[in-house]
């Protein structure tokens, strides 16, 4: 992979970040990641304030390279969080579910880059405006949560470049995420206008991952048409179709309200499945990619053969 204005601001080799996802992204799959050239990122959202700070802690023994935080600005102790971040040092903040104007500014005070992430180009304009050094435009095709609109990478991309040009923000790095799971991806994301790539499902199931290893088993075992985008009436969730999200489509059948299907979803569920390894009662969030992963890797073999798929890419073109 070639180097980017993404690369230059993470000073990372690669521009190739690994999502902050929440109850995957341990310390061990972040300094993983750093360690063979991409930006690796503790997931914050599934953590404890004490735990965050272990996680850093364990981070900074692991890896002398860059890495960061994902910090979704939902999180009930974020005051907590971002506190930790600054007296342990962290350089580098992903901030996402919520309006980056809040932190941005107190961010950049104490010298931390910042970066959001966006699913549609009027809250790209909104980062942009916040003062954030990188924005990760999400598509459709992302695991987890993301935008209502169904917009698919292929053309969040080029809608947000082009919407950042117009409003004078052209050298704003912009990172594509959401349906990467290759190196021609790769090289077709940055083709369309984006600096780097933000990958989630490949690290998921990767060996250093804190998934459980029956979550990671049935991200190896998914095929086509295996998750699906729902609950949009409370936080629009891609998931991995199992006896829990049948019973959420039931609950649409009989026309549950959203107050029904809060309480169906209850508290814990990702917990549940992700990390406990319930694949029936659990919520098991993962990318359209999925279908794309056929073996569990070390972190370093990933982005190994990622980096080879890129030059492989490039040379069909020419």
């Amino acid at each position: 992979m070639k180097a980017t204005a993404v690369s230059a601001l993470f000073q990372t080799q690669f521009p190739l970040v690994q999502g902050g996802m929440i109850w995957c992204s341990s310390w061990r799959l972040a300094s993983a990641v750093s360690n063979a050239g991409g930006l690796g990122l503790i997931g914050s959202g599934s953590m404890y304030p004490e735990v965050l700070r272990e996680h850093i802690q364990q981070c900074q023994a692991a890896t002398d390279k860059p890495f960061g935080v994902n910090v979704p600005l939902l999180y009930p102790n974020i005051e907590e969080h971002m506190n930790s971040i600054v007296e342990l040092g962290v350089k580098i903040v992903f901030t996402s579910a919520g309006n980056p104007a809040t932190w941005t500014s107190w961010l950049k005070e104490r010298g931390i880059t910042v970066v959001h992430v966006v699913s549609n180009s009027k809250f790209a304009l909104k980062a942009a405006q916040a003062g954030v050094d990188a924005i990760v435009a999400e598509g459709f095709e992302a695991g987890g949560h993301n935008g209502r609109e169904e917009t698919t990478t292929l053309c969040l991309i080029p809608q947000i470049r082009e919407a950042l040009n117009a409003g004078g923000y052209s050298d704003l790095p912009l990172i594509a995420a959401g349906g990467v799971a290759s190196g021609g991806a790769i090289a077709a994301c940055l083709a369309l206008g984006a600096d780097g790539v933000q990958i989630g499902s490949l690290f998921a199931a990767a060996e250093e991952s804190s998934a459980h290893e029956n979550f990671k088993k049935a991200i190896l075992e998914a095929g086509d048409g295996a998750t699906q985008l729902t609950l949009k009436e409370l936080t629009p969730v891609r998931l991995l179709k199992n006896p829990f999200w049948q019973a959420v489509q039931e609950a649409y059948a009989r026309g549950a309200s959203p107050e029904e299907l809060a309480e169906l979803l209850g508290r814990g569920r990702a917990k549940k499945g992700m990390f406990e390894g319930d694949l029936n009662e659990g919520e098991l969030e993962i990318g359209q990619v999925a279908a794309q992963i056929s073996a569990v890797k070390s972190a370093r073999a990933i982005i190994e053969q990622l980096n080879q798929e890129y030059h492989q890419a490039i040379g069909r073109l020419k």
